[in-house]
């Protein structure tokens, strides 16, 4: 039918695979369930061909009756669109008529297919809260180090265990991801409703509190071990993949023809660069870690907004979205004038009504011009609220925050001056750091020191170094293969395998650069 066709002819700018969709966004109700139905019966088929006359049938099964001439129809827009294509199979017919009925078959293209995957999974879960698989994120982290031991024997990994090893990290790090992705999604659509009653709040209230923060515990106890892993194993990817490629190529003898291959997810360093993304910042993008903090915060935020609403609420501020949604539903059904007679009932939006406020003096308005299209006027809210342009009662006095900045500057420069005794604390114990004990600011400064170092190294790294000019302190690490670096520290001793310290002035380093 001419409405259910789309405009193919376009420029090519590689949109053209979204077309296969288009049978799931048909105006018609009607007609959309009939495409969802078709798709349906060769989704449940593997290498088939079917004909018009076949599929006819087999809707008449499910109690669906439709032409023949309509089915054949439906299954030419679905082969323009993509997601079938004419059959090449040889028919073989006993008689014209029997060739009349068999001659168009038409069989799945693998894009149908996917998009009939993602529409059956869309309804049966769309509005669903999908639980995080998070044991799958220890699941990861362990297959990652046993892979990095694996990779480290003598004589290398045998290439069948390496592949399952990366096959199911993989497998078990998509299925992880894509269900914080779901509940963020769902988390996200409920929240920030302003609707919710007390019950609901109550329940979102505990969803958030318990289930969220326990999500972020596990992503924040299992990303430094997912990290660790992957800076080890990194330097030996490109072998390991090549040696897997060695023993099972896969469809990889195809890429080179024009057909297009997806690999395994894990066959590629860029699949490994992707997870390296999700857990730190790989490229500068930001991590998916630090995104499902800031999320967090953003649900936490709207948690209070809507506790805040709750409160108001029992002192008599109620909600009007469920009155607004009635009234919506009476004006959608009202002709023109009863239409404008309960808007004007509800919100008392008569005719216009000189209040007696003087325009701008400098802005000339002509007499023809609607008051609907002129300039606005700012009413004082005495006048909008009361009616009355009187003020009412005296002038408040402008109040005195003298004491709270002076309170808030010897705060300011208290901490300053703990920050410069612990950043010279961290210099002067340098040369004996294995024999001297921090105190605690300085141990919590050379934690943060370490952090932000071993954030901006890369994976694999060598040498990493990291300062702050304002504390005048540098610290710079190194691999020390078959070393390590013991500071003791007010809270126990801090260890660092295979790293050297070093911590100095930074003012004496620029000055050693310049002089160099």
């Amino acid at each position: 039918m001419a409405e259910d066709r789309i405009d193919s002819d376009g420029p090519d700018d590689g949109l053209d695979p979204l077309s296969a969709y288009a049978y799931l966004t048909v105006p018609d109700r009607a007609t959309r369930a009939q495409y969802l139905a078709i798709m349906r019966i060769f989704a449940g088929t593997l290498l088939s061909d079917l004909s018009a006359h076949d599929v006819a049938d087999r809707l008449a099964e499910q109690d669906l009756d439709l032409p023949t001439d309509v089915v054949a129809q439906r299954l030419e827009s679905l082969r323009e669109w993509g997601d079938l294509l004419t059959s090449s199979r040889p028919v073989r017919a006993a008689s014209i008529r029997e060739y009349h009925r068999v001659r168009s078959r038409y069989q799945l293209t693998p894009l149908g297919e996917r998009v009939q995957r993602h529409a059956e999974e869309i309804l049966a879960g769309a509005d669903a809260a999908r639980e995080v698989s998070r044991e799958l994120l220890g699941l990861v982290a362990r297959g990652l180090s046993e892979l990095d031991r694996l990779t480290a024997t003598p004589g290398g990994p045998e290439p069948q265990e390496a592949l399952e090893r990366v096959s199911t990290i993989f497998a078990h790090f998509g299925t992880f991801a894509d269900s914080v992705r779901d509940f963020y999604a769902y988390l996200g659509q409920v929240i920030f409703r302003y609707d919710l009653d007390g019950e609901e709040f109550a329940g979102f209230k505990e969803l958030l509190l318990d289930y969220a923060e326990t999500i972020t515990d596990d992503v924040a106890h299992y990303a430094p071990q997912v990290e660790r892993g992957l800076a080890h194993l990194w330097p030996r990817l490109p072998g390991l993949l090549k040696l897997i490629d060695g023993a099972d190529p896969g469809l990889a003898a195809l890429a080179g023809s024009d057909v297009r291959v997806r690999r395994s997810r894990g066959r590629e360093l860029a699949d490994w660069q992707a997870l390296s993304s999700w857990f730190f910042d790989f490229d500068g993008s930001g991590s998916q870690v630090s995104q499902l903090r800031d999320a967090t915060l953003r649900a936490l935020q709207a948690l209070l907004a809507n506790a805040k609403r709750v409160v108001r609420t029992s002192s008599g501020e109620l909600s009007r979205r469920r009155d607004l949604l009635r009234l919506a539903s009476w004006l959608d059904g009202a002709d023109d004038e009863t239409a404008h007679d309960l808007f004007a009932a509800s919100f008392g939006m008569y005719g216009a009504r000189h209040l007696g406020v003087a325009g701008d003096p400098e802005t000339e308005v002509p007499a023809a011009t609607s008051w609907w299209h002129g300039p606005a006027v700012t009413v004082p809210a005495s006048l909008r609220e009361r009616g009355s342009r009187s003020a009412r009662g005296r002038t408040a006095r402008a109040e005195d925050y003298r004491e709270q900045i002076d309170r808030l500057r010897t705060g300011a420069e208290e901490q300053v001056a703990r920050e410069r005794a612990a950043a010279a604390e961290l210099r002067a114990a340098a040369r004996r750091l294995a024999q001297a004990r921090l105190s605690g600011p300085a141990s919590r400064l050379l934690l943060d020191l370490l952090a932000r170092c071993m954030a901006g190294a890369a994976p694999g790294f060598e040498s990493a170094a990291t300062g702050d000019d304002d504390l005048d302190v540098d610290l710079e690490l190194r691999r020390a293969p078959g070393r390590s670096t013991t500071v003791l520290t007010a809270d126990g001793e801090l260890v660092l395998d295979e790293l050297t310290l070093t911590i100095g002035s930074r003012g004496a380093a620029r000055t050693r650069e310049a002089a160099g």
